[in-house]
């Protein structure tokens, strides 16, 4: 949705309003959010009263527009800036909102986000790329593996498909192993640098390609140029929000994943606007 139509939508409420329930009830069928039963009855305040189990519920009942205070037409504005990356503090600015309030919007969209993605996701395969990074401040010191103070993040990057990157609490074989099995299918072709952890990648049922940094690049099709084509797309963005706190930095980096995997898709807008109206429980 572009700006001007953005506009006109939440220069009134109910069309505001409108506008998320017809994202909730895409089918145009209203369902209880407790026990899936449809054709509920309407009750006089506008609620409605499942026929099943007898719970009382509304449009949004269970759904991630329900964790906060917020209405229709200012959660359209702050999925929009949201859409357009800006951090919330400059989106409370340009948008005339108090700054809590975006940044409450902001975090329930990508703790939405997060969600969606653990429960939704399908193993990778065919060829992947396997690498690791360190997020952080500058700091003086050693940089890359063994820098003090950094976050290490794994990531795995199906070619020509979707990424997934994880916080680990370290680089050790274990770490690494353990999510790779948990996300790759067996018989997949990994790609890697030369570290040493990747070496039991055989053992485990995978084909290990491997490219030796200090000599070159790529060698045909052995590289891992497009997770590092990820890192530097993800550090690029994290910049302007001037420091992530440890706690928060997860949300942040599935942020990341979530708008790479996206990249193409010039309807994030609707994306965004059917995942916060999806019940929580029912999600993905």
């Amino acid at each position: 949705m572009n700006i001007f139509n953005l506009a006109k939508l939440i220069s009134r409420v109910k069309a505001s309003h409108r506008h998320l329930i017809r994202c909730r009830w895409e089918r145009g069928e209203k369902t209880c959010p407790f026990c899936r039963r449809t054709k509920p009855y309407v009750l006089a305040n506008g609620r409605y009263r499942c026929r099943r189990c007898k719970n009382n519920f509304s449009d949004f009942t269970g759904t991630w527009l329900h964790h906060a205070r917020i209405s229709a037409a200012q959660w359209l504005v702050i999925i929009k800036i949201f859409e357009m990356e800006l951090s919330a503090r400059q989106a409370a600015r340009q948008a005339n909102l108090n700054y809590k309030t975006v940044a409450r919007g902001y975090t329930i969209i990508r703790q939405a986000i997060v969600f969606k993605t653990d429960r939704s996701f399908a193993k990778l395969s065919g060829e992947v790329e396997a690498d690791e990074s360190y997020f952080g401040g500058r700091r003086k010191g050693n940089r890359g593996r063994g820098a003090a103070g950094k976050v290490p993040v794994f990531g795995l990057l199906e070619r020509n498909g979707r990424i997934t990157v994880s916080v680990v609490p370290d680089v050790t074989r274990e770490s690494l192993m353990n999510l790779t099995i948990k996300k790759v299918r067996f018989g997949s072709i990994i790609y890697t640098d030369k570290y040493r952890t990747y070496d039991t990648l055989m053992t485990f049922g995978y084909k290990h390609r491997r490219i030796d940094h200090q000599r070159r690049f790529a060698k045909g099709p052995v590289y891992i140029n497009g997770l590092e084509g990820f890192w530097s797309y993800a550090k690029e963005r994290l910049i302007k929000f001037h420091g992530v706190s440890q706690h928060r930095f997860p949300l942040y980096l599935k942020e990341m994943e979530f708008r790479y995997n996206h990249r193409n898709n010039n309807k994030m807008f609707n994306i965004l606007c059917s995942l916060l109206t999806k019940p929580v429980e029912l999600s993905g």
